[in-house]
Order: structure tokens, then sequence, then C-alpha cells
């Protein structure tokens, strides 16, 4: 023992100095065995080596020169370690590492059961081992630079870089690459044979696969292959290609060629849709431009766009065209129309500028793009009478006091009436609270110390055109402009220690461009308006006050009993308003010829911010605010304290009383507003109602009367209307991202978050789910039958509208809707939304969904069985982003 200690101490110091001619005679021929016991993590550093010649006699007289350089067997450190041993062959210049051994030289990390270093050839070799069971183990893992390779065994010599790789396996982005044989050349350049190529995460045995005998591969960017051949379930199949190119750069997305789809239609033809190009353009964005054609003509164009850069904004832009051509010229049912949507969404960082803040949110174009549009079918999208927009850019000022402006842009826009209302732009600009009876620190108690004041200025520039219009110089011609200057005063203080008091006064003064002189024209024989540009402006001004308190009140059952107790807060509030009138700023017109009869108009009413007020105006306003809150007794017998739950979040009634009423044309008393809402079943349903309780009778036009209905032989009061909304989801998951996937495409169409109304078909990316997306990521979730949960989700909506303006007594409005999805087995996904109308006596919208994750691949079917919205939609392909080209869909024309 002792003499092979010193052996192994001798040697290392002899491999530390690097003499060749230190090595002794025992050492030459003998091969030392390091125990793993004793050696685990061994060094081996190699200087140069100096051989000195010994054979010719050496000169005194001259300088020792003879002695030569010998290069290094390796050019750096080599770190090693082994579970059982390693073991230094001199004789063979070998280094052997058995069991869980480890190698580090350079840039390069092997990890494997049995490691030989061959120095004298600068060439490392490893492979498998048996295990007990004569099971291969521990496979080779060879990582130079980013570079991984999982081979059952691999040679690689360290001076050339090359290497001869048996049954290699390695991730090159979304693909997973096996070869029977790998040679590296160099750094990025392969040549593999009897490869396949995959998006599986099994690379061994793997659902799909594309086989190839002749490869060249450069890592990281791209791979070339001979004849190819795809393989599904390990059976070939006829599609093959003579050769093949594959990107595999480690960028996030890159250019390329969108492949179309191809679909026909009776009314236009054959057609390839959703092909083009996408290209990556830089690291902070991007565009795609897809393209459709059709036989008879129609075409559709669509580019979109997103981009962000981090910690500054983000969003996306969407522009879609398209030519709708109906059936042949010359046919009677022969139509063209051209339709056209922009989206645009952007947001701003809070991080980039904490004082200013810019943000769009844009959905404007046809107002019939989505009930035409060839490539989306979205009901919800359909069913929307309102497209609208706004783009805002706000900042705030650090002054004293503190000044905030904000400049917008907005956009409404009726798809059935097609008019569109824009104001291009508004300005806003407010000037901050100011306290001018109390100092800056000063709390700010009672009358007088409350009192402030603020200044507001809201400038508009509206815009009402139609689509035809819309963006042609006839648009802004009847643009009115104005400004509106206000400042409020108010104060708050406490009255009789439980009343809270509040009262304020406002000062308007209106700017405009543009007023309105209204006469008779005797050539005409009619009451003409003719607009006059100029300068003009009025003002006006009016006070409020209002008075409230919180009263509290418990009503007690007992300890025993399982209702403890009920609690009601009531808040009552009584208010009061005054307008005077402002008769100076309206004049008179003759409504005939003879000029006898006259009637009375303000120059003002046509501008932006209308009129000021002709009469006075004197209201108090009633409103009474309710919660119900119980406490009950824990089902949890380990909780000492009662549970509380909400009986009613809300129960609201509110009236007003005209105190200048005349009782002909003005009634004193408005209708009594009722509403209130709760949520049920531990907060999974929202139950909402309202109801108009009118207290006046009506006769028989329909018309109100200053009778109150109770003296007309009716009740107190006469319900005019009333609803009620229901609104439940429940899931087999408390994750909330499972039972409702919002689809923010479909929201930004106008359609809902939920699935009500389906889910959205985007024609152009059918790659998405329309379920939650929880197969994306891989979970395996099954049923009670495969010893696991079933994952599951509803959502119900009920509606009820009662109508009895005038006596009519009916429901204007019953309908339910539901949706439901559920995963049948591990794989299977369906899902349908529908509902039935008991007004109309039918089926409401109805979508079938059905689903299938096929691993590497996905396969979707989108049916509406019947209505004018009828369509099927039916595609498979890859879901691997790199092989988005490889799919198979199909889609029938939306009957409308």
């Amino acid at each position: 023992m002792q003499t092979n200690l010193f052996n192994i101490v001798l040697l290392s110091f002899i491999l530390s100095l690097g003499y060749n001619n230190l090595y002794s005679q025992d050492l030459r021929k003998k091969s030392t065995s390091i125990p793993a016991k004793t050696q685990i993590d061994n060094s081996l550093e190699v200087s140069q080596k100096k051989n000195i010649d010994t054979k010719k006699p050496i000169d005194s007289l001259k300088k020792v020169d003879s002695i030569k350089t010998k290069k290094p067997f390796l050019d750096g450190k080599v770190k090693y370690k082994a579970a059982q041993y390693a073991k230094i062959d001199q004789k063979k210049k070998h280094i052997t590492l058995y069991d869980q051994a480890e190698l580090y030289y350079q840039d390069v990390e092997l990890k494997s059961g049995i490691i030989v270093l061959d120095y004298e050839k600068n060439e490392v070799y490893a492979g498998r081992i048996k295990d007990s069971t004569g099971k291969y183990t521990q496979y080779p893992n060879f990582k130079q630079g980013t570079n991984v390779v999982e081979p059952d065994s691999i040679r690689f010599n360290f001076k050339t870089k090359k290497a001869l790789i048996w049954n290699s396996r390695t991730d090159q982005g979304e693909f997973k690459v096996k070869a029977s044989i790998t040679k590296k050349e160099n750094d990025s350049v392969y040549f593999l044979k009897g490869a396949r190529f995959t998006t599986s995460t099994n690379v061994d045995k793997p659902e799909y696969y594309f086989q190839t005998n002749k490869v060249k591969f450069i890592p990281g960017k791209k791979v070339i292959t001979g004849l190819t051949n795809m393989v599904i379930a390990d059976v070939p199949t006829p599609i093959a290609l003579p050769f093949a190119y594959f990107p595999m750069s480690k960028e996030t997305s890159v250019s390329g060629i969108i492949l179309p789809s191809y679909n026909d239609s009776n009314t236009r033809g054959f057609s390839l849709q959703n092909g083009g190009y996408y290209f990556a353009l830089t690291d902070n964005y991007d565009l795609t431009a897809i393209g459709d054609y059709y036989t008879n003509g129609s075409y559709g164009l669509r580019f979109e766009s997103s981009y962000a850069k981090r910690y500054r904004f983000r969003g996306n832009m969407n522009f879609r065209y398209e030519n709708l051509i109906t059936s042949e010229r010359g046919y009677p049912d022969y139509s063209k129309q051209k339709i056209y949507n922009i989206q645009w969404s952007h947001s701003r960082d809070s991080k980039a500028n904490p004082n200013a803040s810019f943000s769009a949110s844009v959905n404007l174009g046809s107002s019939k793009y989505f009930n035409q549009s060839i490539n989306q079918s979205n009901i919800g999208s359909r069913l929307n009478n309102t497209l609208s927009s706004s783009v805002s850019y706000s900042k705030t000022f650090n002054s004293v006091p503190q000044v905030r402006m904000s400049l917008t842009a907005t956009h409404s826009q009726n798809t059935q009436t097609e008019t569109i209302d824009m104001t291009l732009p508004t300005l806003q600009l407010s000037v901050d609270r100011i306290y001018p009876f109390s100092k800056e620190n000063d709390s700010k108690k009672g009358f007088i110390k409350n009192i402030n004041l603020q200044y507001n200025l809201n400038g508009r520039n509206s815009i009402t055109t139609t689509d035809s219009l819309f963006f042609k110089p006839q648009m802004f011609d009847d643009a009115k402009l104005g400004v509106q200057h206000s400042i409020p005063i108010s104060t708050n203080f406490k009255l009789f220690k439980y009343f809270s008091a509040s009262t304020s006064a406002n000062y308007e003064e209106v700017w405009t461009a543009k007023t309105l002189n209204r006469s008779y024209d005797v050539d005409q024989s009619a009451v003409v308006d003719v607009t006059k540009n100029g300068f003009d402006a009025y003002r006006t001004y009016n006070f409020s006050s209002s008075l409230g308190t919180t009263i509290y009140g418990t009503f007690n059952f007992g300890e025993d009993k399982k209702i403890k107790s009920i609690r009601h807060v009531m808040r009552p509030s009584l208010s009061y308003s005054y307008t005077p009138s402002f008769e100076k700023y309206y004049d008179t017109y003759a409504t005939d010829a003879s000029g006898t009869m006259t009637k009375q108009y303000s120059r003002f009413e046509n501008s932006i911010y209308g009129a000021p007020g002709l009469t006075n105006s004197s209201n108090l306003g009633i409103s009474i605010s309710n919660t119900f809150e119980a406490k009950v007794t824990d089902r949890d017998s380990t909780k000492t304290e009662p549970k509380k739950i909400m009986l009613l979040n809300n129960f609201n009634l509110s009236t007003s009383y005209n105190l200048n009423a005349d009782g002909e044309t003005n009634l004193a008393w408005s209708p009594v507003r009722v509403s209130g809402g709760t949520q049920l079943f531990k907060d999974k349903m929202n139950v909402n109602f309202g109801a108009t309780l009118d207290p006046y009778a009506i006769d028989n036009s329909g018309n109100r009367i200053n009778t109150f209905n109770i003296d007309n032989g009716g009740s107190l009061f006469r319900m005019t209307s009333a609803n009620m909304t229901l609104n439940y989801s429940i899931s087999s998951t408390d994750k909330e991202d499972r039972n409702k996937a919002k689809d923010s495409q479909t929201t930004r169409n106008g359609g809902r978050e939920d699935d009500l109304f389906g889910t959205s078909n985007d024609f152009g990316n059918n790659r998405r789910s329309s379920f939650d997306g929880s197969e994306e990521k891989g979970d395996d979730v099954v049923s009670e039958f495969f010893h696991s949960k079933l994952p599951w989700d509803i959502t119900f909506a009920y509606s009820l509208t009662y109508g009895n303006n005038n006596r009519e007594k009916s429901i204007t409005a019953n309908s339910i809707m539901i949706s439901a999805n559920t995963d049948l087995t591990p794989k299977w996904k369906v899902g349908v939304s529908t509902g039935y109308d008991f007004v109309q006596k039918g089926v409401t919208y109805t979508q079938l969904r059905l689903e299938r994750d096929l691993l590497s691949w996905r396969m979707s079917v989108n049916w509406t069985p019947f209505g004018t919205n009828a369509n099927w939609n039916f595609f498979i392909g890859i879901k691997s982003g790199v092989l988005s080209d490889i799919k198979w869909d199909k889609n029938s024309t939306t009957t409308r």
C-alpha cells in the first residue's frame, strides 16, 4: 500500500513538471489505477516539456543551447472525475474514467458512463456502460459552447475539433434531431447520415418525423437535406421532397413564406387563402403580409405588425382590405363591394416616464366589415352595433398647483346607421384644487378651510359623417369647434356631527366658432338656417348642495341560531340643484310670411356644447342606498367566529322633485328608479335587477298626466319597465385562466370576452386553440376514469325584460344562453355555445367545437349548424411555428 501511494505521489509530481527523462523504469512499465474512494476529483495541468540530450558531451566553453523544446500534449488544464476509478496508462498514453465520468477541457464538457482520453493523439472517446441488469445507462452528454449532443458514443479530437458521433440527439430551437452517424467537420458544419427531424418531445419514438439520409447541418442556422420523406407513426407517407431546407435560427423569429390554403366557394369560385410572407424585420418589430385570391376576381389583403421596446412601449397594428365580388357579371345576384378594417393597440410602460403616457385603442373601418369578411367568423363582432377608437396623450406638470393636460382623438361608429362621430382632437386641461383659506400643511376642516376651487378647460373639434364620406374633404365641412371653461368652487363639512354636507357653485364659459341665424325666407316660403362663422361666447352658472348620512341597524336572532344576525346599512342622501334661465341668449323668428307667429331659438343651438337653458331648473333629489349582510354559523366546526355573508350588495332607490313644475308640460315627480344586485353561490352567480316606478297615470294616448296613479284607480306606483340578469360561471378548477381564457382579438373586434356567443374563427390563424390553451402547456389532465381530474367549465346567462310603458304588460325580451367546455379524454376537448329566445321562440346562435391534441399536431372542428351565420371550419396541422406551413385546413363560406 505504501509503494502504491508512493507511485501515485511520484507520478503526480512528474506530470506536473512535465520532464520525460525523470520517469523511472517502473513507471514506464506499470499503469497506475486510482480508486474512486481515494481520488474523486483530479486536475491535470501540462506545461512545456524539455528533453535534455545526454548522449553528446557538453562543451563547458560553449553555452548550453542543445535543449530542445517539445510541445505539450494538451494546450490547457484538464479536469476530470469518476465514481469508481480513474486509470492512467502511461504506455498507451490513456486516462480512463469509469462510472459517472466527467471531463472538462477548454470549452468542452463531457459526461458519460466511460470516458477514455488519449493525450498523445489529443482524442477523447465516450460511451455507455451496462448496469447490473445488462441495460445500457449513462449515455454521453457532449457540450461545446451552446451546442449539446446526446449520442450513444462519441469520438472527439481536441486539435482538429473533428468528431464522429453515433446515434446523436440534439435540440436546435423547436427541432429535435437524431442521426445514426454524425461527422463534425468543425464548430459550424456537421454532416449527418440516417437523420430524422421532428418537433415531437420524444425524439426516439416520435409520432411523426422527416426521414433523410444525407444532411448538411449548420447549428443555429439551417439544415440542408437530400431526399426527404415524411413519416407518421413509423409509416412512410407519399409526402416527399427531392431536397429540403429547414431554418434553425437562434433568433426568436425568422422571415419566411406563409403557404396558402386551398378552398372553394359556390359564389366566388376556387381560392388560395392566407398565403403571404412574414418579415422578421428587427428584434423590436415585425410585419406579416397575407393575401387571398378567388377565381372570380375577389381578393383580400392583410398586414399585421407587432412591436415592442422593453420598459418603453408595446403594441400591434392590423390593416385588412377585401374586394369582394359575388357571382359573375351579368347574373342577377352579382354584387361588388370594398370593405376594410384598421386596428391599432398601443400602451406605454409607466417606467418610461411616470409623468406622461400615450395609449391607443383603434377599431374603425367599413360598417359591414365583420358581417362580410371572408376571413373571420365571429358572431360577437357581428352583433356589435358600435365600433369605437381612442388615441390619447397625457402629461402631468409638477408645478404648484399641479397641472394635468391630455390630448385625445376619439371615434364612434354605428354599424347599423353607418354614421361616424369623431373628435379630432379633444384638449383637456385641469389645474389641481386650490384652498385659498387654508395653509398648505393645515388640516382641511370646517366650512371655510375646505373651500376649494379648480380650473378646467375642454376644447373639442367634432365631426359627424358617414361611411361614404369618411376621410373625404366633405367630412370636414360641418365640423364643430368649441372651447368650454369651467371653474367649480366647492366645500364640505360636518353638520350636527352625523351629517355630511357639501355645497358647490360652478361657472362656465363656452366659446364657439360657428353660430346659427334662423329666419323666414319669403322667396322659399320656409324657415331657413344660415350658419355664421366667427367667434361668439355665452356664460352660465349653477348651484348645488347635498346632505347625507349613514344609518346602521342590526337585527339579532340569538347566538344559538344558524342565522345569528342581519346587518342593514342605509345611506340616505338629499340633494338640491339650481340653474337659472338664460333668456338673453335667445332670439325670436317668424314662422310665416305675416310675421305674427314667432318662436324662440338660440344662435348656439348647433354649437358643439349646445345652447344654455331657457327655463329655470330647481330640482330636489332623493336617493337611498342599502346593503344587507348576515352572520351565520360556519360549517367548519373548528371556526370560532361566525361567517359573514352578503345578502344584497346594493339596493338603491332614487327620484327627484321639480320645484318649478307647472303641472302641464312638466310634472313635479320623476319616476322612481329601483336597482339592486347580489352575488350567490360563493360569488359565482351575479344577480342584477332593476325597475322603473311611475307615480303618475297616463291617458289613452300613453302620455303622462298630472294625476297620481292611485287617484286614477290604480296602485301607488305604475311599473313601466323592469329587468333582471343572471350570470353564473362554474368550473372544475379554481384557476380562472382555465375557466375563462380571454380572447383579446375577439374583444378588440367588439365581441365578448367569454364564449357565450362562441369563439371567433380567424381562418388565417387556425393554430390558436378554441379552448383555454392548456394543451399548449402540456397539461395531462384526464377524468376520474384515468385516475385524475376531468376539467370542465360552464357559463350561464339569463336575461328578462318587462315593458309596461303604455299598459302593454308584455315580456319584451326573455332569453337564456349557455356555453360548456370539457375534456372527454386526455386529448379530446369538446365545447358548445347555444341559447333559446322565449319571445322569438327559436334557438339562438349555436356553435359546436371539437379539438384533438395529437401531441405535436392539433386538429380542430368548428361548426355553426344553422342560422344566417351557418359555417364550418376544419384544421389539422403541426403546432410548432417553424413548420406552420404543414397543415390542411378547409372552411365553408358563411351564408349571410
